[in-house]
């Protein structure tokens, strides 16, 4: 791995056809697929991929994941320096809000690295948190935004700033759905957290960056055509997004982990699962940042008690007051069985797995023993579910994930999701939990699940097949690399955040 200031024959140098700088967000959802893509770049389109590394509250799976030595020649990791966001961020300070602060800091020497690198890079691909860039970066090059969510929270998000004029309001407090210009309206129990309320900086820095989003080049999808094709249809022929410049898109998706590094313990639950009858086992786990309150993780134990089915469980230590408490630090090593209910891991022993914190996620859904997902739906974890055809059980906890558990059960048919209670509280109870599990492991409902998401399993192969949809944008966003020329903003952003101002939280 090369640092910041590396030597040039760190480097080593193959047949290439441009240099591409790739800059994600710190977190390992952000990390995950802009590292895909850059695996990507260089095996199959002979780039050369400088992969930049937010070492700022970097978490362990973050660093382990960059730090493998199974790395591809020609993709190189130099780190950013590490600032210092005491006095600007605590406890408090929301994940948008952080994570925006974090790289403010962290680009301020951006052009200084850039210009230490062997080679100057011809493009530049950032996350959706990482549009300081606009105001930072002195080269004159293509700069590509990557959209780490669906097609579907783009087209919201675009849409954002003429709603943010439009609405006085709360959105939540809207008396019907967010009508999305050519989309399916978004329920207001469905919007992302981010945009919950107006009034806090969480809300004012996402509205900050996607604002600035029709300053790139070309935004980058991490979707296909068949998962989501009125979306796409209506992102590039809808009048509305024609008349704010939207730049081209480039659904080069989906973009999932191809083999993952095991730990000391992971080979014990993929040998556990092949001594399972095929299709038989429930995969359990709520992404790199979730966890479940006491009471929720308690009532998810005697549900699936109560189902009698098989399953692997990742289970961490509960907490709450934040269901996503884990963000800043996926991979953590905390046991957290001692949480379950007295006697759940000696009554369930014969038929499950419960797995302390961290599992091979991809591999499992990979195993032909995996026959459903219970999933929190995050993007990457639901397009390695879809692109594995395993059906979904919906869990959102936070971010935009409501809205994509309401695309898994109601646009794309592969899953259902879980209703809570009607408390204060939302906890979802042990019966609904077991409903929902014997639905798709043992229903009819479920049997037709498991049938779609095969059919999109084969679709999502075929488009990252050489010659395939995915496969072409690729080529055709690298082939930009080489003859573009750094997109100009024209207008000022609807709403900006002084990049001096400190974040509160």
């Amino acid at each position: 791995m090369a640092t910041a200031n590396a030597e040039a024959s760190s480097f080593q140098q193959l047949p290439m056809k441009s240099h591409i700088a790739v800059l994600p967000s710190p977190g390992i959802g952000h990390v995950t697929p802009l590292l895909e893509l850059s695996k990507l770049l260089v095996t199959h389109h002979q780039c050369h991929v400088t992969f930049l590394n937010v070492t700022t509250e970097s978490s362990a799976a973050q660093n382990n994941l960059l730090h493998s030595p199974t790395l591809p020649p020609n993709l190189h990791v130099v780190d950013l320096p590490p600032v210092d966001l005491s006095t600007m961020v605590n406890d408090q300070t929301t994940i948008v809000a952080r994570l925006s602060v974090n790289l403010r800091e962290t680009l301020r020497p951006l052009n200084t690295i850039l210009s230490q690198l062997p080679d100057k890079p011809q493009a530049l691909i950032i996350d959706m948190f990482g549009t300081h860039v606009f105001d930072t970066i002195l080269e004159n090059i293509p700069i590509f935004t990557f959209f780490t969510a669906s097609a579907h929270l783009l087209a919201f998000s675009l849409f954002l700033p003429q709603l943010d004029r439009d609405v006085a309001g709360e959105f939540v407090d809207l008396p019907n759905p967010v009508q999305v210009p050519g989309c399916k309206p978004i329920r207001t129990e469905d919007l992302m957290d981010q945009v919950r309320n107006r009034k806090i900086d969480e809300y004012k820095w996402y509205l900050y960056h996607v604002s600035r989003m029709t300053m790139s080049t070309g935004i980058l999808l991490n979707t296909w055509q068949d998962l989501e094709p009125v979306t796409l249809k209506a992102l590039s022929e809808h009048s509305f997004y024609r008349s704010i410049n939207t730049p081209p898109l480039y659904p080069i998706g989906p973009l999932i982990k191809e083999t993952e590094s095991l730990t000391e313990n992971e080979p014990e639950c993929l040998a556990w699962l092949d001594n399972q009858p095929a299709g038989s086992v429930l995969f359990v786990t709520f992404g790199s940042g979730g966890v479940l309150s006491s009471e929720q993780q308690n009532e998810l134990a005697w549900g699936l008690e109560l189902s009698g089915v098989r399953f692997v469980w990742v289970v961490r230590v509960p907490n709450d007051a934040s269901a996503f408490a884990a963000f800043f630090n996926a991979g953590g090593d905390d046991d957290a069985t001692s949480y379950l209910p007295e006697g759940f891991v000696s009554r369930t022993r014969e038929r499950g797995l419960v797995v302390r914190s961290w599992a091979p996620q991809v591999a499992i859904l990979r195993h032909a023993s995996t026959g459903a997902f219970v999933s929190h739906c995050g993007w990457n974890s639901t397009l390695e579910s879809v692109a594995n055809g395993v059906p979904v059980i919906a869990w959102p906890l936070y971010a935009e994930q409501r809205m994509n558990g309401t695309t898994v059960e109601e646009d794309v048919g592969v899953g259902v999701r879980v209703r809570a209670k009607s408390t204060e509280k939302g906890v979802v109870g042990r019966e609904e939990i077991e409903r929902v599990v014997r639905m798709v492991m043992e229903g009819e409902e479920g049997k037709e699940m498991k049938r779609r998401a095969r059919e999109l399993k084969e679709t999502a192969a075929k488009s990252l097949s050489v010659g395939g949809p995915s496969y072409e944008m690729r080529a055709a966003m690298a082939n930009v690399c080489l003859f573009a020329t750094k997109k100009q903003c024209t207008k000022k952003p609807v709403q900006r955040v002084d990049h001096e101002t400190e974040v509160k939280g």
